[in-house]
C-alpha cells in the first residue's frame, strides 16, 4: 500500500534516527576492542542485523559501517559478527546499485575475513569471491579499492581460497587495474598478486599464467610510485622463489636487472630496497638459467654476488655446454677477480666452479691478468 502523506514525516524520522543511532555504535565501536566487545554485549547487533535489512540504503550503509568497525579488531568480534548472520546480508549489500553502500560493505567483508582462514572461509561461502570479482572494473575508485582489498584478505589465507579468487577470473581485470590513475587501487592489486602468489609453486603458476610476467615486468619498470614497484617487486619474488621453472619464468623476462637497479638506486625508498633486495635473494636462490645469471657477476654487490656464484657453483658440473658458453664469454675470467676472503662461502664457490675446468685453463686465466691482457679466446675440444 502507497505510504500516506501523514506517515511520509514519521518513517523519515525513522530512517534519520536509525542512522544516527547506528552512527553512535560505530563512533563507540571503532576506538577499541574494548568499546566494541561493549556494543555487542549490550545486544547491538541484533539492531544492526535489522538495518541491513531495511529498505532505505543509508541506513543499510551505517549498519555496514558499525559492523565494519566491530569486526576489524579481532577474530573473536568478527565471529561475533557472523554468529548473528551479517555475512549473507552484507554479500547482498554489495549487489545494491549504490555505490557508497558497497563500498562500506565491500570493507566490512574485508574486515570480517582478514583475520582466521575460517572466517575468510565464512565469506566465501556466501558467495562473495563472486560478486566482488564483478566490481573490479567499477569506474569507482574508492570501490575498486575495497574491492581488491577485500579479496587480497581472503586470498591470504590458504591456497584454497586463492585459488578461488583465481578462478574468478579477476585477473584480466586486475591488469588494466595496475595502470589505474588511483595509486591506492594499484597498490591493493599488486598486494592480491603478492597474497595469491605466497603459497604454493601452483598458485605462483596460476597467477603467472592468467597475468604474464612480462606484463607485470612492464609495470615493474614503467610504474612511478615506490610503493607500487615495491609491492610488484614482491610479487616476482613469491613466484620466482618456488622452483627452477618459475624462476626462469622471471628470468627471461629481464626482472632481475631491474630489481638490482632498484635495491641499488639510492633514489628508491628503503621499503622499495628491502623488497627488492629480498625479491632478488628469492629469485636466484632457484634460478638454474645462467644465461640470466651471468650479467650479473659485472654489476651486483657482494651481498646478492654469492648468490649468483652459488647458482653457477650448482649447475657448471653438470652442464658440459654451459661450462664452455661460460669460458668463451669471459664468465669464468670474471669469476677470478673477484676478491673474495679465504675460507667464505663464496669462495668456497669460486673454488667449486674452477675444479669444474683443467687447472692449466684457470691457470692461463690467471696469467693473463697478471699481465692486464683482458681479452682471451679459448676453445674447448
Amino acid at each position: 500500500n502507497a505510504m500516506t502523506l501523514s506517515e511520509r514525516p514519521h518513517q523519515k524520522y525513522k530512517t534519520l534516527s536509525t542512522e544516527a543511532a547506528t552512527f553512535v555504535l560505530r563512533a563507540v565501536a571503532k576506538h577499541s576492542p574494548e568499546l566494541a566487545q561493549a556494543v555487542v554485549d549490550c545486544g547491538a547487533l541484533d539492531a544492526l542485523v535489522i538495518s541491513l535489512e531495511e529498505f532505505d540504503p543509508g541506513v543499510k550503509e551505517a549498519a555496514a559501517w558499525a559492523i565494519g568497525y566491530i569486526a576489524r579488531h579481532n577474530a573473536q568480534l568478527s565471529q561475533a559478527v557472523v554468529d548473528a548472520g551479517v555475512v549473507p546480508l552484507l554479500v547482498l549489500c554489495i549487489q545494491e546499485p549504490e555505490i557508497a553502500l558497497k563500498r562500506v560493505a565491500a570493507s566490512a567483508l574485508s574486515d570480517i575475513a582478514k583475520h582466521t582462514p575460517e572466517l575468510a572461509q565464512t565469506v566465501v561461502d556466501t558467495g562473495a569471491i563472486a560478486h566482488l570479482a564483478q566490481m573490479i572494473l567499477n569506474p569507482d575508485a574508492k570501490l575498486k579499492r575495497q574491492v581488491f582489498s577485500a579479496l587480497s584478505q581472503i586470498a591470504k589465507h590458504s591456497v584454497d581460497v586463492a585459488e578461488m579468487v583465481v578462478e574468478a577470473e579477476i585477473f584480466p581485470a586486475a591488469l588494466v587495474c595496475l595502470k589505474d590513475p588511483d595509486e591506492y587501487v594499484q597498490k591493493n592489486v599488486a598486494t592480491l598478486i603478492r597474497e595469491i602468489t605466497k603459497h604454493t609453486p601452483e598458485t605462483g603458476v596460476m597467477a603467472a599464467e592468467n597475468l604474464g610476467v612480462p606484463q607485470l615486468a612492464i609495470c615493474l619498470e614503467e610504474e612511478q610510485e615506490d610503493h607500487i614497484k615495491a609491492a610488484t617487486a614482491w610479487s616476482f619474488g613469491q613466484i620466482g622463489r618456488h622452483t627452477p621453472e618459475h624462476a626462469k619464468a622471471v628470468a627471461v623476462a629481464n626482472v632481475l636487472p631491474k630489481l638490482l637497479n632498484l635495491y641499488l638506486d639510492t633514489e628508491s625508498s628503503e621499503d622499495l630496497q628491502v623488497k627488492a633486495k629480498k625479491a632478488l635473494k628469492s629469485i636466484l636462490q632457484k634460478c638454474t638459467y645462467l644465461p640470466a645469471l651471468e650479467p650479473l657477476l659485472y654489476e651486483a654487490p657482494s651481498n646478492i654476488l654469492k648468490h649468483v656464484i652459488c647458482q653457477f657453483s650448482k649447475v657448471l658440473p653438470h652442464d658440459s655446454k654451459a661450462r664452455r658458453l661460460f669460458v668463451t664469454s669471459g664468465g669464468l675470467k670474471k669469476v677470478q677477480e673477484i676478491k673474495a676472503e679465504p675460507g667464505s662461502a663464496i669462495q668456497e664457490y669460486i673454488n667449486a666452479i674452477n675444479s669444474c675446468y683443467p687447472e692449466e685453463i684457470v691457470r692461463f686465466i690467471h696469467i693473463y691478468m697478471n699481465n692486464k691482457q683482458y681479452h682471451i679466446k679459448i676453445f674447448l675440444n
